[in-house]
């Protein structure tokens, strides 16, 4: 599975059960790099891209565990390190700010096991400069 997780400049993922941020411009960003491939996700983050109708969205509470390989998964609200061994590629988008955190990406990526294998900048809707960065096993 290929994985999509929004951090800020500390890791954070979450803050008391809800998403630090959005923007408009990077949910219209991940619908164009998942094109033509299933998207999972759970029902928290589902209503993030409803105004969007994503043709091939699958919502699920077991949403890592059902995706194969190949599949995007994006992930706001669950842990990665009980399926990083099922994970193809890291697609992190950051958001170059410091958000309160109580949710923290929990992967290791600099231990050897991923590669930065490209990074990229763009202007979001709400945010000055938004980080992609791509990391392959």
């Amino acid at each position: 599975m290929i994985v999509i997780v929004c951090l800020d400049d500390k890791g954070g993922m979450m803050f008391n059960h809800r998403r630090q941020s959005r923007d408009k411009s990077l949910c219209a960003q991940i619908l164009r790099l998942t094109k033509h491939s299933i998207l999972h996700m759970s029902h928290y983050s589902a209503r993030l891209f409803s105004d969007l109708n994503p043709p091939d969205l699958a919502v699920s509470d077991t949403f890592l565990r059902d995706a194969g390989n190949g599949d995007f998964c994006f992930v706001e609200d669950a842990a990665l390190a009980p399926v990083e061994k099922r994970i193809e590629k890291l697609i992190i988008f950051k958001w170059n700010r410091t958000y309160p955190a109580d949710r923290y990406f929990d992967l290791k990526l600099h231990e050897g096991t991923w590669h930065l294998a490209l990074s990229s900048n763009f202007t979001g809707y709400s945010h000055e400069r938004i980080t992609m960065e791509v990391f392959e096993r």
